[in-house]
């Protein structure tokens, strides 16, 4: 999952070498933590928060383990 959301993002960032993804995880649920370059945190965004929105539904749409909530979080 994390190489997706990798996939997902790089494309949009100016500078996607600065991309670091951190995953905790807890019996209940999987929380991504992005933090990427202070120029591109408003692409990951969107405007309004539909960039991060749509990167939210597709992480959850495609988790295999059903009983873990997914949480994509921009730092």
């Amino acid at each position: 999952m994390k190489k997706l959301l990798q996939t997902i993002l790089e494309p949009m960032l100016e500078h996607p070498e600065s991309l670091t993804l951190s995953v905790e995880e807890t019996p209940s649920k999987v929380v991504y933590h992005i933090d990427a370059h202070e120029s591109d945190i408003g692409r990951i965004i969107g405007r309004r928060g539909r960039m991060i929105k749509a990167v939210r539904t597709i992480m959850s749409s495609s988790n295999n383990d059903h009983k873990k909530r997914v949480f994509v979080d921009v730092d």
